[in-house]
């Protein structure tokens, strides 16, 4: 109550005077109005002298507090009038000497890092007087740290760093040439005037010579530095790695390479006191290739003889991102041409080892084994990692290389016969022998339970039981001629499916998936390839539809041939090529089909130029009408020769009816379209009939037996659909009124079973002059 008494008095909010007099007209207030028997006015008056003490004590704090906010104020100002002042003077004096502290500092290191690149400099110049390379370098290195301490300071830059920058460049220039003169006395080789060739005659005339040991020259105050020394100093210039890719690529080259792409090529070391040479001869009697095990082997004696007396010197190799270590040559010179010498032992050597039959893989352990003990030979020498197996996986996936040679070799064949001449034929007949390789019995050696087929009676029919017998020759091709070539193509999908059944289970899927692809690239090639071809000859159409049925015909049967004898993954009726028959058989048919449309456009055009048959009174038009019909023979004739003993006997029959319909068609339409035929013109109508009803027949020559042929010439009605109509026309040429009226019969005899009412009708107005004998006959025909 004290303090709030004080702060109110303070605030300017109350003070004695004006607090007194409100307590006195409130307890007069309090006295008239509530406190008539003068209770009220005790109480207040007890409480006013409370409250008067804590008044007065509220007061007295007042007063302190401006008294300490005045002393607050006059040492606020002092501060800011002088110490301030003197604080800003202090701070000033301290930066501007801890500046000069730190320029001085800065000069300091500077003169010391400048000393010591002089002293370096001077160090190494002494240290390649004395040809001490490894102690040159480490000081030349020194000296460039210190140049880079130097440079690396921002904001101090001194002219003199671009001198000191280029005398550190002419002083290393000069110790890496120091350097190369040692590294060419250590290892000289000796190439052949034509630089760059690989040949067998270049790779003869080089040479590699390693000195083992060093001469000093006549001076005699001279000496020369060890191998491991001038290796040191160029690691610590970090020139080795440079030095060491020449080396390799030289070596790759002139050495590597030669010895694995030429089987002839010898490598022959010779050692002398100081020197040791590797020299080449070739040999005469060399195979056309290296067994894997030959080129290891030289290869071998290569890094053999280079790492005992070059790629076995230890070296400290330091460089970013590379823990500073000792290694030695060989496992920096592996680093740099491991890669691509595998690359070409693989390609140039190992490829070609690969078997080409399933029955020579056990062989190629012998291989996998030579490249296992080379392998590990290299990593003895340090040549390879320990974690490198790169020939060693590549000789072990014996099975997909093989799978994937294999295959390739047998699509590049399958491709060479697709592209080869469709006319070089032979003849399949039902019971000719294709050369086929041998199949295995269903169910022999296999874990499954099949059915067998049924035993052949030695008759050759197939016993299906006491009654039913089959013949021989059902189901078979029928007799006609493909292309030689197919007929490999066929004999190359049996041999590489009886090769897949002999393999493991991922080399016998991809097997059998290139046979598939043989099919389709033969789908997808022949009829673009030879697609002029089979466009312009008939024969080479009727050739292509014979092998397209030919190949369909062993597509039906030839994956269950090979079912039981195929691994687990084929074994469960995936291994089927049935799926492929009904597109090769449509493509063997379409292109003899299109074939048939351009014969049958070419009769019709003929047949076109005969002047609708009509007039034939006239000398030139019968002329003209013969020559077509004359024409038309002898494209028939022509086709006939072209198919004879080609088209299998029931193609060619149809094919050949089919024409001669054609023929015999548009002559009906066009003579039954006559209006008016004079009896000089039915007589000449009837003998160019008579012309193809005598030679139509003639042009059925299926086989090349002349007296074989004489029965298809006899069943032309059976493939000319238009013979008896045309041979009921000849008739009405030829008849009477009376003659077509009984020939009709009422609708009944054979002249309406070819001709409508309305068409004989319009020949018999054609034919004879409008009588009432006509009108009488014209009223019988209905």
């Amino acid at each position: 109550g004290s303090l709030v008494a004080a702060v109110l008095a303070h605030s300017g909010r109350l003070d004695k005077e004006h607090l007194g007099a409100r307590v006195g007209r409130l307890s007069r207030r309090v006295t008239l109005s509530r406190c008539p028997q003068g209770e009220v006015c005790t109480m207040i008056n007890k409480k006013y002298s409370e409250f008067l003490p804590s008044m007065q004590s509220a007061e007295d704090l007042v007063a302190q507090v401006e008294g300490l906010a005045n002393n607050i104020d006059l040492l606020k100002a002092g501060i800011e009038n002088e110490v301030q002042r003197d604080l800003n003077v202090a701070v000033a004096e301290f930066t501007e000497l801890k500046q000069q502290l730190e320029r001085d500092t800065l000069v300091l290191s500077v003169l010391k890092k400048l000393q010591e690149f002089d002293t370096t400099i001077k160090e190494c110049n002494s240290a390649l007087l004395e040809k001490q390379y490894v102690t040159a370098a480490q000081q030349l290195e020194k000296a460039r740290s210190s140049l880079r301490s130097l440079e690396s300071r921002r904001g101090f830059e001194l002219k003199i760093l671009k001198a000191l920058g280029t005398e550190l460049t002419v002083q290393t220039q000069n110790m890496i040439y120091h350097l190369g003169e040692e590294w060419q006395k250590l290892i000289v080789w000796k190439l052949p005037p034509s630089k760059g060739s690989s040949s067998l005659e270049a790779v003869v005339l080089s040479e590699l010579h390693l000195h083992t040991s060093w001469v000093p020259p006549q001076d005699e105050d001279t000496a020369v530095p060890p191998v491991a020394a001038v290796l040191q100093a160029l690691a610590v210039l970090g020139e080795l790695h440079s030095k060491l890719k020449d080396f390799g690529q030289l070596l790759l080259q002139y050495i590597l390479k030669p010895l694995i792409s030429h089987p002839s090529l010898e490598p022959v070391p010779e050692e002398q006191p100081d020197v040791f040479i590797l020299r080449f001869r070739s040999q005469e009697l060399a195979l056309d290739e290296s067994s894997p095990m030959e080129v290891f082997d030289k290869i071998k004696l290569v890094f053999e003889v280079l790492h005992k007396y070059l790629l076995n010197v230890p070296v400290e190799q330091p460089g970013e991102g590379r823990k500073e270590g000792r290694v030695t040559l060989a496992e920096l010179l592996g680093e740099l041409i491991w890669e691509e010498l595998s690359d070409c032992l693989i390609h140039s050597c190992l490829v070609n080892s690969i078997p080409t039959n399933s029955s020579k893989l056990e062989q190629y352990k012998e291989v996998i084994e030579s490249t296992e003990e080379f392998e590990k030979a290299l990593k003895k020498m340090q040549f390879l990692k320990e974690d490198t197996t790169a020939l060693l996986k590549y000789a072990c996936n014996v099975d997909s290389h093989f799978a994937n040679k294999k295959c390739q070799d047998v699509i590049m064949a399958a491709r060479n016969l697709m592209t080869s001449e469709i006319h070089n034929t032979v003849k399949i007949t039902p019971d000719s022998s294709v050369a086929l390789p041998g199949l295995p019995d269903p169910g022999a050696g296999d874990h499954l339970k099949v059915h067998r087929p049924s035993s052949l009676l030695h008759n050759g029919t197939v016993n299906l039981g006491a009654e039913s017998r089959l013949s021989p020759f059902t189901l078979c091709l029928p007799t006609c001629r493909i292309s030689s070539s197919v007929q490999q193509l066929v004999e190359l999908a049996y041999h590489t499916l009886l090769e897949a059944t002999a393999s493991t289970d991922l080399c016998c899927v991809q097997l059998f998936d290139c046979v598939r692809n043989i099919f389709q690239l033969f789908y997808e090639v022949v009829p673009t390839y030879h697609r002029e071809n089979l466009q312009k000859l008939p024969q080479l159409a009727a050739i292509h539809h014979n092998n397209c049925m030919y190949m369909a015909h062993h597509l039906l049967t030839l994956g269950h041939q090979f079912r039981y004898r195929s691994t687990s993954v084929l074994s469960n009726g995936a291994a089927t090529f049935v799926d492929l028959v009904p597109g090769f058989r449509r493509l063997g048919m379409e292109c003899f089909l299109a074939q048939m449309r351009v014969q049958k456009g070419e009769i019709l055009e003929r047949l076109s130029s005969a002047r609708n048959f009509s007039n034939m009174d006239d000398e030139e038009n019968y002329c003209a009408a013969n020559k077509a019909i004359k024409q038309v023979l002898h494209q028939l004739r022509r086709l006939g020769m072209v198919w004879q003993d080609v088209l299998p006997v029931n193609v060619y029959c149809k094919a050949m009816g089919a024409l001669l319909n054609t023929a015999l068609a548009e002559i009906v339409t066009r003579i039954a379209a006559l209006e008016d035929i004079s009896a000089e013109d039915a007589d000449r109508l009837y003998s160019l009939c008579r012309i193809m009803v005598e030679e139509g027949p003639q042009v059925f020559t299926p086989l090349l037996e002349e007296d074989k042929n004489k029965k298809y010439q006899e069943e032309v009605p059976v493939y000319v659909h238009k013979w008896m109509t045309f041979k009921e026309l000849m008739i009405i040429l030829q008849a009477n009124l009376q003659e077509i009226v009984d020939q009709w019969a009422d609708g009944k005899g054979p002249l309406a079973e070819e001709f409508s009412a309305a068409e004989v009708k319009s020949l018999i107005r054609a034919l004879f002059q409008n009588t009432e004998r006509r009108a009488a006959a014209l009223a019988k025909i209905k």
